[in-house]
């Protein structure tokens, strides 16, 4: 992988991250226009916002650029110049006015320190005397929420804004979600929340009502395509397809090591399509060695295929697959495929858990056979 791919890939949680031009994020080429002109009305500007829209089109690209260039001391045409006192110190991750918000386990990923981000969003070992520490939280914990208090209580630092940037948003729980409201409902002055999420339907009714939704488009096939060959990535159609036309997404997946139509995939279909079962053993053992949440994610796209072809239409996913996905969907009954759809997604909130991996995967691919079944 070159540096300018993994530069572009590195955080996005679900969505990619930022590109660095003298370690400041940038907009990205689909977001420029709407980047400029939601920042022409900073004066104006409402204390909370809603970054929201599909995952992995840039969504946390987009809220730490717009924090460079709010805190930016001589934005150029709306933009973080990159080159003043600011600017450094956003490149340098010290903006005394900037905070990040985000898991533990998220700002670990993005290589934070831990030990001197105690305070704002690290977290502390399970017990004084263990050796061990707790494993990293994935939820944004409401001690994360109140340390910013004494932040929100001074003035800013050369009396510009003060940003907050949460990510992602729907991993605050219910606490931490009412903790933030509180201070939404009187907002410090100066402070612009910039809130990042890929689905908002699961956040707090409450919680929306006090935030400006900003959503961002998924870019055209076309700029996806170009950015893409920017990267160095080839066959930009066949991953651009499997991630819902999503570009970071797609060089994430491109990342993974699989192929955009990955191998035991085709090899559970193909068998299934001519109405005969697939050699589940087999294929738990290809899948206990991957994550999870990565093969869950691959059948629930297969899923949404097999429902867009058994009503008709064509498959946004997998089109290698198109004949298979056909011949399946139409011996499977729709109401048994919309049951493991539903059943595949509460599978992937057990992503995460020590479960046993073989036993899960077989489970898994056992209720996906019998599903696809006549």
């Amino acid at each position: 992988m070159n540096a300018t791919r993994k530069n572009a890939t590195a955080a996005d949680g679900a969505d990619g991250a930022e590109a660095k031009s003298a370690n400041i994020a940038r907009f990205l080429p689909w977001q420029e226009d709407l980047a400029r002109d939601w920042l022409a009305q900073r004066e104006r500007f409402a204390h909370a916002w809603l970054i929201h829209g599909l995952a992995g089109i840039g969504k946390l690209q987009f809220a730490a650029a717009a924090a460079a260039s709010l805190l930016c001391e001589a934005p150029r045409d709306g933009f973080a110049c990159g080159a003043c006192h600011a600017c450094t110190w956003v490149a340098a991750g010290n903006h005394p006015d900037l905070r990040r918000v985000r898991p533990e386990a998220i700002a670990l990923e993005e290589g934070a320190d831990a030990a001197a981000e105690a305070g704002e969003d690290a977290a502390e070992p399970a017990a004084t005397g263990s050796s061990s520490k707790r494993a990293p939280s994935k939820e944004i914990r409401i001690d994360q929420l109140r340390a910013l208090e004494s932040w929100f209580n001074t003035a800013t630092h050369r009396g510009g804004w003060r940003v907050a940037l949460i990510y992602p948003a729907q991993a605050m729980n219910v606490v931490s979600a009412n903790a933030l409201l509180k201070v939404l409902e009187e907002p410090p002055p100066r402070t612009i929340f910039l809130l990042v999420a890929d689905a908002p339907d699961r956040l707090l009714p409450t919680l929306l009502s006090r935030c400006r939704r900003l959503p961002l488009p998924t870019p055209s096939a076309e700029t996806s395509r170009a950015w893409l060959a920017a990267q160095g990535l080839a066959d930009a159609d066949a991953w651009l397809a499997a991630a819902g036309g999503a570009p970071l997404g797609a060089l994430r997946l491109a990342e993974s090591g699989e192929a955009a139509c990955p191998a035991w995939l085709e090899q559970l279909l193909l068998p299934l399509a001519k109405g005969q079962g697939s050699d589940i053993g087999v294929l738990a053992d290809q899948l206990e060695k991957l994550p999870a949440a990565q093969w869950i994610d691959a059948l629930q796209r297969l899923y949404v295929d097999l429902m867009l072809v058994g009503a008709g239409a064509a498959p946004r996913y997998f089109p290698a697959l198109a004949e298979p996905v056909a011949r399946t969907a139409a011996r499977a009954a729709p109401a048994r495929l919309a049951e493991t759809a539903r059943w595949l997604t509460k599978q992937r909130a057990l992503a995460g858990h020590p479960l046993n991996a073989k036993l899960f995967a077989h489970a898994a691919l056992q209720r996906v056979v019998l599903s696809c079944q006549a």
